[in-house]
């Protein structure tokens, strides 16, 4: 008698719930995420210009299969993974399903909005902590706390988390993307608030498109009005400027 055997089939971003129908988040939070995103993409593409990387906010990473799945996941409120597509056979990424891709993210952002013990939570199996340290291990993971305007930093090394320090601007090295991360006091889409926002290895500040935009514009009206100078300063002493060009 032969006896059957049934190969379990794991289920991929498409059959596993990409939400767990609950709302948790506050009115900084969302736009947190936009500033990291908005302002960490040139650098990105400088990294990948094949394009294959992926950026998740509020995003389930699976890690076990549970009974309902959404237990399984964690939703960190930030990551970047590198070397993976942005998307999977032309659909949007519905999660990040760590036994298919098996590639790690390489940093993972937490946004404290109670006390911060869910973050910082080592209960095996059950807590962020453990569960960043011991399965899904980023080698970075953040814990972000607005109130207090300040971020952890760890990294993993031999097994576990070590807590990072700073380095003499404040702000920790993330080396693998040539960044540094640190908290910015200034405003942002309506709130003046201690952001988190990056910096390139010589501290020069992360900017968003719209910074970007307005530093361009600042720029042209500088370069217009020392042209304007020059003009009266060769109508002054005589000289046509516009025969000059």
């Amino acid at each position: 008698m032969v006896s059957e055997t049934k190969t379990q089939i794991l289920p991929d971003h498409t059959q596993l719930p990409e939400s767990d129908g609950t709302f948790v988040k506050n009115f900084q939070e969302h736009p947190q995420s936009i500033l990291l995103t908005d302002s960490i993409q040139p650098r990105l593409k400088e990294i990948h210009p094949d394009g294959q990387y992926c950026i998740g906010q509020d995003c389930g990473i699976y890690w076990r299969l549970t009974e309902p799945p959404e237990r399984g996941a964690e939703a960190p409120d930030w990551f970047y993974v590198s070397n993976v597509p942005p998307t999977l056979k032309g659909e949007i990424r519905r999660s990040y399903v760590l036994w298919q891709e098996l590639i790690a993210p390489l940093i993972v952002l937490e946004f404290v909005s109670g006390d911060g013990k869910e973050e910082r939570d080592n209960t095996p199996y059950q807590g962020k902590f453990w569960i960043y340290e011991q399965v899904i291990r980023p080698p970075f993971y953040g814990i972000y706390e607005v109130k207090k305007a300040s971020v952890e930093v760890y990294r993993w090394v031999a097994g576990g988390y070590e807590q990072i320090n700073a380095n003499e601007r404040g702000h920790y090295p993330i080396v693998p993307m040539g960044v540094e991360l640190g908290i910015w006091q200034g405003y942002y889409l309506n709130a003046e608030l201690p952001w988190l926002r990056w910096w390139d290895e010589a501290g020069n500040l992360l900017l968003t498109g719209e910074e970007r935009a307005l530093q361009q514009r600042q720029r042209a009206e500088k370069a217009e009005q020392e042209n304007g100078r020059l003009r009266e300063q060769l109508r002054a002493l005589g000289v046509d400027p516009e025969r000059l060009e």
